[in-house]
């Protein structure tokens, strides 16, 4: 089939080679040692004085290999540079030893891109698995999806955006493919999930906005199609049902978190000079917090007129706006358990087990 018009890359991040010791580094350039192009297990055997089958065992991390063995064999293979041949490995194994990270990379709101790629590749940094990332087109987000499976271009496959009913998810079930998703859905058959608790998120800005004396609030969240919207808009209903009267909801609905920076921005400075606006309102990014504030700031408000809670999890707000509130999102964290869950289906384990939603962090 050809390959659809969509762009791949690879992500290594792996651990620098220690320092070399003196005498294995005489023993590299030894004349006597096999000229090698590129380090192999041989390469490994011969600096080790082990033969090739208990090398490949060591670094497969087999039961019937002693530990200090297995520690004397990673420690050459990580100083020499040692890299699995992919290929052999495929032909082999079946396995590509490539986990592939599907992402719409153009959602300028999130801001969690490169904290999610840094948790994964910290917990594939010690494995013999390898990150790809697969931007796709939110015009089909399927398509990555397919090819990957069809062609069996991975051995598991992370996801994000989720939907209610994700027709990604279904389908890797139906291919019994392994695959954990960042985000829930309400599919029947359970799955692999690292989630963050949206819902607790509004609660607790709406509890905080109303502890500061807001009093007409609103929220600023994701587009509906995704399903983190629908908890944190009742997480937000909830909060202000008991914030009792006096407390009302202002609609911001005409906006949301994946709209482009530049239109939050103006978004925000036309309600900041409308005679009508809210005094406190709760964001779903970071990013599309900043714009917000900026477009407030254009229209000639000032901190005191107005309070902002918002998601963090890149540290712009920090950086830029102190004045905003932030309850933070560890896309880090997320990343690590999802790269976890992935390779723990692929040897095995129920997806039922491995689900984990994350609380807000203040």
């Amino acid at each position: 089939m050809d390959k659809p018009d969509f762009s791949i890359f690879m992500i290594h991040l792996k651990p620098e080679p220690a320092l070399m010791p003196a005498e294995l580094q005489t023993s590299m350039h030894d004349s006597s040692a096999p000229p090698e192009e590129r380090p192999t297990l041989k390469t490994i055997a011969y600096l080790t004085g082990l033969g090739v089958t208990t090398v490949s065992r060591a670094l497969k991390d087999g039961p019937e290999i002693g530990e200090a063995t297995k520690q004397r064999v990673r420690l050459i293979a990580q100083q020499v540079g040692y890299r699995p041949n992919r290929a052999g490995v495929r032909l082999r194994t079946g396995k590509t030893n490539v986990i592939s990270l599907i992402l719409n990379t153009q959602d300028e709101g999130s801001g969690f891109l490169s904290a999610l790629v840094y948790g994964i590749s910290e917990v594939l940094a010690t494995t013999s698995y390898h990150l790809v990332v697969t931007p796709y087109s939110l015009s089909d987000p399927m398509e990555p999806v397919r090819y990957i499976v069809e062609t069996k271009s991975a051995d598991g496959i992370i996801i994000s955006r989720t939907q209610a009913d994700d027709p990604r998810v279904r389908y890797l079930q139906e291919h019994n493919f392994p695959f954990a998703t960042h985000g829930r859905t309400v599919i029947e058959t359970p799955h692999a999930f690292c989630d963050y608790d949206n819902s607790a998120f509004a609660n607790a800005a709406v509890n905080e906005l109303v502890w500061r004396g807001r009093r007409k609030i609103g929220l600023l969240g994701p587009p509906l199609m995704l399903l983190y919207a629908h908890h944190t808009s009742q997480g937000f209903r909830e909060a202000m049902a008991r914030a009792g009267s006096g407390i009302t909801s202002f609609d911001l609905s005409a906006a949301n978190t994946d709209m482009p920076m530049q239109a939050i921005l103006r978004f925000g400075e036309e309600l900041g000079r409308s005679s009508d606006r809210p005094d406190g309102i709760v964001v779903s990014s970071a990013l599309s917090a900043l714009a917000l504030v900026s477009g407030l700031e254009e229209a000639g408000l000032s901190q005191s007129d107005y309070d902002i809670v918002s998601k963090e999890g890149t540290m712009a707000l920090e950086w830029f706006r102190k004045n905003i509130i932030t309850i933070n999102e560890d896309f880090h964290d997320a990343g690590r358990h999802l790269a976890k869950s992935v390779i723990e289906i692929i040897d095995g384990a129920d997806p039922a087990s491995l689900q984990y939603l994350a609380q807000p962090i203040r």
